[in-house]
């Protein structure tokens, strides 16, 4: 069965940073928005980073306005082979078009950060006119927050996305 995506894209005022994902946990996992699930890593590793709560989705919608970060998924639509929570799992993929396109059309993105090698390999296959229309944004791949990506550390994921993530303003 086709799940739509539950949230939206995120879209603060004077947007210049966008972070793409792939697409959300089931809502019955816990996921309540982007990366809302407690075993998901990439509040905790933001926690760390930039010293601040994110315990809440109000928290956490703060700080990305106040630090002009878009969040979206490149998928809007598709299926989950076995009920499962991984993107290698996810089929018959809608891809976010539209969703993109307008946040890209209509805030100064500066840069483009992937949540995951997957999602940037999705963006670069399937978003190719994006790519070239928008060719002077800069794009980065964090590590991925899941649990599940062992081959770094959470200490180093904390590291490169410390080195990776825009300053405080």
């Amino acid at each position: 069965m086709a799940e739509k995506h539950p949230f939206g894209d995120f879209v603060p005022s004077g947007a210049k940073y966008l972070i793409l994902g792939s697409f959300v946990g089931k809502v019955e996992d816990g996921y309540n928005w982007f990366y809302g699930n407690r075993r998901n890593q990439f509040w905790a590793i933001l926690m760390e980073v930039y010293k601040f709560d994110l315990s809440s989705k109000e928290k956490q919608q703060k700080f990305l306005s106040g630090m002009c970060i878009a969040m979206a998924d490149v998928i809007l639509e598709c299926e989950r082979e076995g009920g499962s929570n991984l993107d290698t799992k996810l089929k018959n993929l809608v891809f976010n078009f539209s969703g993109v396109r307008e946040i890209l059309e209509n805030n100064e993105i500066e840069k483009i950060y992937f949540s995951s090698r997957f999602v940037e390999n999705i963006y670069r296959r399937k978003f190719k006119s994006l790519l070239e229309e928008f060719e002077d944004i800069e794009l980065l791949t964090l590590p991925s927050p899941s649990p599940r990506y062992a081959a770094i550390r959470r200490e180093e994921k904390i590291k490169r996305y410390r080195q990776l993530m825009p300053k405080l303003p």
